[in-house]
């Protein structure tokens, strides 16, 4: 598999305060990557350091296939594009002025592909309206826009959506979507609202503690959130037991519970698990959610 952005063992401490301890991270070349993590965990600082705004303490960071350490970093990052925290526009400025200083930035020779950029992120009808009287989804727009305006084939969305109303939500995911399928833009997107990530990433990496503590596949994700039944017994030993026999398929949470997945038949279950002495305490369906999945994989933490 090709990949766009590698971290091997990154650190990064400020003061003794340690943000990142040993992370690693691989996003795959077309992904739209969702970096899932409760605020304060790590995301803004792994994304400055990956857009070279700061520098790892320990560990390497590669941008195809280029350490952040060589010459040639420089021309690596000039193939990304990045919103970091808040979207760098220039608020008396009109989203095609907005662009136009993006280009001389850049040392764009033309300002060609301006209309399309403007298009592309539904600020075509904006005109000389200037930026600080656009909504915050406006904005959002715009700065991703700016951050189109080198041609990137890599996009890094800092919690893209904090702060928007329904609607801006549902514009900024359907472009990074019309990003990812239309233009064949990799997409790293940080966030901690994860019911929305859930519709758009192909790839998931969890972040806690500053560090990955797991990266999964949209496909493997939906695997685990699926829907089950979970059931809590006097003793587990015999559960697996007539499950084995079942053929069911499950997960062993505890001493005392597993989820159940897939068809079952509660009463043949049930039946089974009297005659080995095994009594059911508790029997209920559920459908976890990928809030509840980090949740449970972090170990139940919560923000503190």
């Amino acid at each position: 598999m090709e990949y766009v952005l590698r971290t091997n063992a990154v650190k990064k401490q400020y003061g003794k305060y340690t943000v990142l301890n040993g992370l690693s991270m691989n996003v795959p070349k077309g992904s739209i990557y969702g970096l899932v993590g409760k605020n304060g965990s790590g995301k803004t600082t792994l994304i400055r350091l990956i857009c070279g705004l700061q520098h790892p303490d320990m560990g390497e960071i590669e941008i195809y296939g280029v350490g952040y350490r060589f010459q040639e970093a420089s021309e690596a990052r000039r193939r990304m594009g990045a919103v970091v925290e808040t979207p760098s526009v220039y608020l008396d400025m009109s989203a095609e002025d907005n662009l136009k200083q993006q280009y001389r930035i850049l040392g764009m020779p033309s300002f060609d592909g301006i209309g399309e950029i403007l298009r592309l992120v539904g600020l075509e009808n904006t005109e000389k309206k200037k930026a600080k009287n656009f909504s915050l989804g406006m904005r959002q727009r715009l700065g991703i826009a700016v951050a189109l305006a080198g041609e990137p084939d890599f996009l890094i969305l800092d919690e893209p959506i904090n702060g928007l109303d329904p609607q801006g939500i549902v514009e900024i995911r359907e472009l990074i979507l019309k990003l990812n399928r239309e233009k064949g833009i990799t997409v790293l997107v940080s966030s901690h609202i994860l019911d929305e990530l859930s519709k758009i990433a192909t790839h998931f990496g969890f972040i806690d503690g500053g560090k990955i503590v797991k990266e999964l596949s949209a496909e493997e994700v939906a695997n685990a959130c699926r829907k089950c039944l979970e059931i809590t017994v006097s003793d587990v030993k015999p559960l697996i037991k007539v499950l084995d026999a079942m053929n069911a398929e499950y997960s062993v949470q505890s001493d005392t519970k597993a989820k159940i997945f897939g068809e079952t038949d509660i009463t043949e279950l049930t039946l089974a698990l009297h005659k080995n002495n095994c009594n059911v305490r508790s029997l209920h369906e559920c459908d976890e959610s990928l809030e509840a999945f980090y949740i449970e994989l972090v170990g139940g933490k919560t923000n503190e």
